[in-house]
């Protein structure tokens, strides 16, 4: 099935099992570190590039910097959550001859570096991205796996309402991802307080 011309596959938070809904909000609480790893590698194999939302892609260096793979995926944003120069170092020049809106992150990939202070910023660019008529958006890190995954993680959990539990449901028949355990449990974090917020 080509993912890139359709929306089936994709899980509607409707559509998600109600043993992994997790929602009892009176009382509720995010998994913990070990039940959430169980829930992210469940895809036997992952390319360089998967599209795990309508129009979202998530991906690697190799892909960010294959201009024939973006243009052939009509990919018009990305997010680069390993920018700068000890990183991905791409940025907004490198795309300069494509009509391509980027926005750079400079992350670290350790479980001491602070994610979610971008976890709103991503989340309204990618939200921007696929509310614009024909974009696709597409981010990256250096694998693929744990800073963009987080943020694309986080943009399900802050634009589409799901909870940590259905954001990793929804990516994990896509694409394996493994963020390190100081992002999940930011995630967690926001989960908590999304929750919070939806209480009131």
């Amino acid at each position: 099935m080509s993912w890139e011309e359709t929306d089936r596959g994709f899980a509607s938070r409707s559509k998600l099992p109600s043993a992994l809904k997790n929602e009892s909000e009176d009382n509720y609480e995010p998994p913990n570190l070990s039940d959430l790893h169980r829930l992210l590698w469940t895809k036997a194999e992952s390319g360089h590039v998967d599209q795990v939302w309508p129009n979202l892609y998530l991906g690697d260096a190799w892909t960010a910097r294959d201009k024939a793979t973006l243009q052939r995926l009509k990919i018009t944003h990305i997010l680069n959550s390993a920018h700068g120069k000890f990183n991905i170092n791409t940025g907004a020049n490198y795309y300069k001859d494509m009509l391509i809106h980027y926005y750079g992150i400079e992350a670290f990939d350790s479980p001491d570096f602070n994610l979610s202070v971008f976890f709103y910023s991503a989340a309204k660019f990618i939200r921007a991205g696929l509310n614009t008529p024909g974009g696709r958006v597409f981010v990256h890190c250096a694998m693929g796996m744990s800073r963009s995954a987080t943020l694309i993680f986080a943009f399900l959990m802050i634009c589409e309402k799901m909870t940590l539990v259905e954001a990793i449901t929804a990516v994990s028949p896509h694409r394996n991802t493994s963020p390190n355990a100081g992002f999940l449990g930011q995630l967690q974090e926001l989960d908590r307080s999304l929750m919070q917020e939806r209480k009131q």
